[in-house]
């Protein structure tokens, strides 16, 4: 499908891209850090790995603690997910109009197969996606493209006519090396000078013009 008439299939990142759980990972690092480390970091560090699977997000913070930052996190992560998780903006919508049009939907996140289900139990959005390829149904993770080839493959698609929309530079280099349209959104974790050193193919800030970039109605 050419870009003139949108994308098919649309593969999308889930934290910070489908829904916000922004208040709910920086704060689950936070909670981490303070707990296993003692040490209080600023926002920006807590979340700057955010979109590579957790157990490297916390090697980040600490390689010998790695492990109990890693079960700390997640203990306080699943405890408050149902508080915290929310909406975003039109993204539900989106989905719903993406799959009336008969536009074959995927979800590539880094989360472990637990945790996205936690989520979904907070926000059903499970049943618009055809496949959803968690950390672990792939060897290599973002930015590498296994994730998002393994999510084509799950959906018996090629690259052609696809996209992969996220919020954070990982998305958009997996979503480059796997020879995919990329489209970067504004309202996650990361802002526009991080996404644009990346280079996206596209740009959204927000849902309506996502939506009118998937469907070819811009």
């Amino acid at each position: 499908m050419s870009l003139d008439h949108g994308f098919d299939p649309i593969l999308f990142d889930l934290d910070g891209t489908v829904i916000d759980t922004v208040n709910l990972i920086r704060e689950s690092h936070r909670h981490a850090v303070r707990t296993v480390l003692g040490r209080e970091f600023s926002d920006e560090r807590l979340v700057a790995n955010v979109g590579r699977p957790l157990l490297e997000q916390m090697e980040a913070f600490s390689p010998p603690h790695a492990d109990e930052l890693y079960r700390v996190y997640r203990e306080w992560n699943h405890a408050h997910t149902a508080e915290l998780i929310a909406p975003y903006e039109g993204i539900t919508p989106l989905l719903e109009q993406l799959t009336a049009a008969g536009r074959t939907l995927g979800l590539v996140t880094s989360k472990t197969r637990d945790a996205v289900d936690l989520a979904f139990a907070s926000l059903p959005i499970g049943r618009y996606f055809g496949v959803v390829i968690s950390a672990e149904d792939s060897t290599r993770h973002k930015p590498d493209p296994e994730p998002v080839r393994a999510a084509l493959a799950g959906l018996g698609r090629t690259a052609e006519g696809g996209c992969y929309v996220g919020d954070s530079p990982f998305d958009i280099q997996a979503g480059q090396g796997a020879g995919v349209v990329t489209i970067a959104v504004t309202w996650g974790f990361f802002g526009r000078a991080d996404l644009d050193a990346v280079r996206p193919d596209i740009v959204c800030e927000t849902a309506a013009a996502l939506g009118q970039v998937l469907l070819g109605t811009r």
